[in-house]
């Protein structure tokens, strides 16, 4: 249990401290749906297009493993699927407002993980 421990606390920073960042940066804040003034490219969002749905999730899987939860495990594999239709929503909204900026964001920076998806 201790070892996943380590990703609750990584999954909660990572969506608390990201949405700071947001904010401070006058890009959005942490509801669902705003559409940003600016669009971040830097800090947490130059390695992951979504770094706080990714804490989200992150914390779940340390929830889920930390008390050993099929429960918790169904939840999170519940929930993967809003997530992503989530981020498709959140990115067609962002090229709306964009266009080839994000356009070329989304070119460079993966969805969820970084060099992989």
């Amino acid at each position: 249990m201790p070892y996943f421990l380590a990703l609750l606390v990584w999954g909660y920073l990572e969506y608390r401290l990201v949405g700071n960042y947001r904010q401070r940066h006058k890009a959005g804040s942490r509801s669902f749906g705003e559409v940003p003034e600016r669009l971040l490219q830097e800090g947490p969002f130059r390695v992951t297009r979504n770094p706080m749905y990714l804490g989200h999730l992150i914390f779940m899987l340390g929830l889920a493993l930390s008390f050993g939860s099929w429960l918790g495990a169904a939840i999170l594999l519940a929930n993967l699927p809003w997530f992503h239709r989530r981020v498709l929503k959140d990115e067609t909204l962002l090229h709306d407002k964009f266009g080839a900026e994000y356009d070329d964001y989304r070119q460079r920076v993966k969805r969820w993980v970084p060099f992989l998806l």
